[in-house]
């Protein structure tokens, strides 16, 4: 018999948040995570995603209530959260966004898992992302990148636009007039990559070009190697299929790049001495 397919219908992968089971332990825990990144983060993220998190009111308060921080995304941008059981079939994925809705898990870490977890949860989604959803700008950035996702199964950019979301929306880095700052949620989450990602010394920071980023491959199991740099923290690229087509095709007839690569070409913003990679080879 042959394995059923997986549904691409979003509302199939919908569940409740079911905020009444949390523990008081779930809620400390949020509570230990935002208090501290939030320290980490002065001086370090956006300023509009502290703007963000304080109009959310999703501070160290406790894990929030969806139906509470919906009312506030809603009004700012029209955008909502919906809860669902883990990741989700890009298709899925794509659609979610293009309906201005953003999957988030609804399961917290343990205590013992406060540093690390493989797999993203409420605290990662949430804390990480939702901030920048409220403002209009990246909001829109957003329903552009699932729309674009939908097209991109017919000309083979998936792959591509999994790189663009890697090193924007999760890793991205964004020039501002008091220097460098992190717009990306894979960096906002985690205390140890916003130190390293604007600090140390070893990894690469490029200048924002959509078709090289598109052509870079990443790490999903360590710091990064590169990352590339908007030049503010509201010049998201645009991604209207009339660009983004040609440019698949023009860049599928390239070699990708490995993660640390530096092209001649590159607008360096800084050149990294890769001593954290190549010290971990070597140990």
């Amino acid at each position: 018999m042959s394995q059923a397919k997986p549904s691409d219908d979003p509302r199939d992968y919908l569940v409740p948040q079911g905020f009444e089971s949390y523990t008081e332990t779930d809620h400390e825990t949020w509570r230990i995570l935002a208090r501290r990144q939030r320290d980490i983060l002065q001086g370090r993220i956006a300023d509009t995603f502290l703007d963000g998190l304080d109009g959310l009111g999703i501070g160290g308060t406790g894990i929030p209530d969806f139906r509470v921080l919906n009312e506030r995304l809603r009004a700012a941008s029209g955008w909502e959260v919906v809860a669902v059981p883990g990741l989700v079939p890009d298709l899925v994925f794509f659609k979610l966004l293009a309906d201005r809705k953003f999957p988030a898990g609804f399961w917290i870490r343990k205590p013992e898992q406060i540093d690390y977890i493989e797999e993203p949860d409420i605290f990662h989604d949430v804390f990480g992302h939702v901030p920048l959803i409220m403002q209009p700008v990246y909001a829109d950035y957003l329903e552009a990148y699932g729309k674009a996702g939908l097209a991109s199964q017919a000309y083979g950019g998936l792959h591509r636009l999994a790189r663009l979301y890697w090193y924007t929306v999760e890793f991205g880095l964004a020039r501002t007039p008091q220097g460098l700052r992190i717009v990306g949620a894979g960096i906002a989450s985690s205390p140890g990559e916003t130190i390293f990602a604007l600090e140390s010394a070893s990894p690469n920071r490029v200048g924002f070009d959509l078709a090289r980023v598109m052509r870079a491959k990443y790490r999903i199991d360590d710091f990064q190697e590169t990352y590339f740099v908007l030049d503010g923290v509201d010049a998201w690229p645009a991604l209207d299929l009339e660009r983004l087509i040609p440019l698949w095709r023009e860049i599928d007839a390239q070699t990708d790049l490995e993660p640390g690569t530096v092209l001649p070409e590159d607008r360096l913003v800084s050149c990294g001495d890769g001593s954290y990679h190549r010290a971990k080879s070597a140990a």
